[in-house]
This record gives structure tokens, C-alpha cells and sequence, in this order.
């Protein structure tokens, strides 16, 4: 197989490509490499994924000639985008790097008449400010983010349901573990324990629900959306974890585990941010054999290993 995967150097893509590369798959890594957060930590994943055998290619969605990056792939992995609920984040960068950069890559895939299975990698945030229900519900994002990524998922479906072209859509939910992007929760906690420096906590944060899922749960789901491509094409389906997490119980995990209280500092409520996820993962079970395994816990303490090790 011939995967290309967008958002290599990013969390949840670095881990796809790697766990491909190592499967023996023929593995594309592309990433942008934006100044989102700092570029050694990507740089970081990109050798990882070289390691496994992958390659990465820097190239930009948005601007780049992709004609050549997709043609003859078996399958893309759409991770790559503009993240987070930062305010000082324009609404342009969601546009240009969401909406923008997807609809390039859908019509580089269909220009060269590829057979390419393209899984588009969606978010929980499209659902708005409580993500608890099933795919058939009406979409109601609060966020720039959830609004763009939304729009991209609608990009893919229609390239489907229009031209014929093999899609779907995998919506996520609150994914931690290794590699996780550094303006995060978890990440956030652990700099600031290790380096014994206030924590920045949003106004009302602790009482938020979660499904926090193990990225390498997402990355079974992925591969297994590519190895029952003909049960989901044209299929929105969401990946996570029915379990459900208060925010602080994450909060005094990381603290046991790393023997120390982080001094917190709180911060004003934060427009669009998310006030409950549950996943809803019936569909994913029944079309995927999807059954996410790893409890929070052993996730976190995955988590703090990576972040704390030399």
C-alpha cells in the first residue's frame, strides 16, 4: 500500500505514519511545518517517522503543486490544518488551512484520476458546545475550528456524493498521548510541574467532560477505516472513547503521577471551547470493529514517560 499522509510531523499524523512504516507500508509524509508552535517539536516527529522508514515532504496545501505528491497513492490520511481555539488565531488562517488547503488536495486527487481511498480527519468540535450525540445529528460548531474543519468534512463528502470519488469521514474526540501539541492541556500540566511554573487553567475548565482517547486508539481506528474502506466510503463516523473524563481528574493523574501539585493560574473563560464531549461510537464499532482500550491513566502515563524522559 501507498499511503500519503498530510500533517506527518504532526501528534496524531506522526503516529499513523510511523505505525504504517513499521507495518511495511510505502509511506508519504507531508507537513507545512507553520510556526503554530515551536518547529523543533516537529522536526522531532519528523525523525521519528524517517526512522520507521516513512518519508516527509515539506510542502504547503494551500500554495504547493500536489499533482505529483498523489498520484498513484492508495490511500491519504487528511490530518493536516489550522488547530486549536487560540483568539489570537485569525479567521483567515482557519480558512486558508482548513477549507482552503482540502479542497487543493480533493482536486489534485481527482485531476489524476486516482483511485485513492481519502479518509478526512475531522473533529468532535463540529458538533459544538456538547459533542454527546450520534453522526445523524445537525452540526453546530461554536469555533472558528469547528466551523472550518466542518466545512473540509463537507468538502470531502461532496467530492463523494457529486464525482464519485472514495471518502470518509472520521470525527475524533480529545485525543492525548506522546507527541501531543504543546498548547494542550496535558502538555501544558507537565511544563509547568517540571519546570515548577503556573499553570494556566480556563474560568470553569476543571468541571469540563472529556472523552479523552489514546492516540494509538485513533490510529487503529484510521487503519481500519482503509481496511473496511468499502463499509464506511461515503460514511461521517466518530472516533473516541465512550468513557468520560471530568477535566480535573486528568488534572490529579498527571500530579500523582509526576509526585507534585501544579500552582495554577487562572484564566478567563474561553469563547467556543467545549463544555462536554462523550463519543458516540456505535457506528465506528459496527462498520470498523472499533473498540478503543487504553484508559486514561495508562494514557497519561505514556504521556508524562515521553514528556519527562531526557
Amino acid at each position: 500500500m501507498r499511503a500519503i499522509v498530510t500533517g506527518a510531523a504532526g501528534f496524531i499524523g506522526s503516529h499513523l505514519s510511523e505505525s504504517l512504516a513499521r507495518a511495511g507500508h510505502d509511506v508519504v509524509g507531508i507537513d507545512a511545518f507553520t510556526d503554530y508552535y515551536d518547529r523543533a517539536l516537529k522536526d522531532r516527529n519528523a525523525a521519528a517517522v524517517t526512522a520507521a522508514g516513512a518519508t516527509v515532504r515539506e510542502l504547503d496545501l494551500a500554495t504547493a503543486d500536489l499533482h505529483d505528491v498523489v498520484a498513484g497513492a492508495d490511500v491519504i490520511f487528511h490530518f493536516a490544518g489550522q488547530p486549536g481555539l487560540s483568539a489570537s488565531t485569525p479567521l483567515a488562517s482557519y480558512v486558508r488551512n482548513n477549507i482552503t488547503a482540502t479542497e487543493r488536495l480533493l482536486a489534485a486527487v481527482e485531476a489524476t484520476a486516482s483511485q485513492a481511498f481519502f479518509v478526512n480527519i475531522a473533529t468532535s468540535s463540529v458538533y459544538g458546545a456538547m459533542a454527546t450525540e450520534p453522526e445523524t445529528v445537525l452540526p453546530a460548531p461554536t469555533s472558528h475550528y469547528g466551523i472550518t474543519k466542518l466545512a473540509a468534512e463537507h468538502l470531502a463528502m461532496a467530492a463523494h456524493s457529486q464525482r464519485g470519488l472514495a471518502a470518509c469521514s472520521l470525527r475524533i474526540f480529545s485525543v492525548f498521548g506522546p507527541r501531543e501539541r504543546p498548547e494542550k492541556l496535558f502538555p501544558l500540566l507537565i511544563r509547568s510541574i517540571t519546570e515548577d511554573r503556573p499553570f494556566p487553567l480556563f474560568e470553569g475548565a476543571r468541571e469540563h467532560e472529556r472523552s479523552f482517547t489514546y492516540v494509538g486508539d485513533i490510529v487503529e481506528g484510521c487503519v481500519a477505516a482503509w481496511e473496511r474502506r468499502e463499509a464506511v466510503t461515503g460514511e461521517v463516523v466518530n472516533l473516541g472513547t465512550e468513557a468520560c473524563y471530568r477535566t480535573t481528574e486528568g488534572i490529579d493523574i498527571v500530579q500523582e503521577l509526576m509526585g507534585q501539585e501544579a500552582r495554577f493560574d487562572m484564566k478567563p473563560r474561553r469563547p467556543g471551547d467545549q463544555m462536554r464531549t462523550s463519543a458516540s461510537i456505535a457506528k465506528a464499532r459496527r462498520l470498523l470493529g472499533y473498540a478503543p482500550s487504553t484508559s486514561l491513566r495508562d494514557g497519561l502515563e505514556a504521556e508524562v514517560a515521553w514528556f519527562t524522559r531526557p
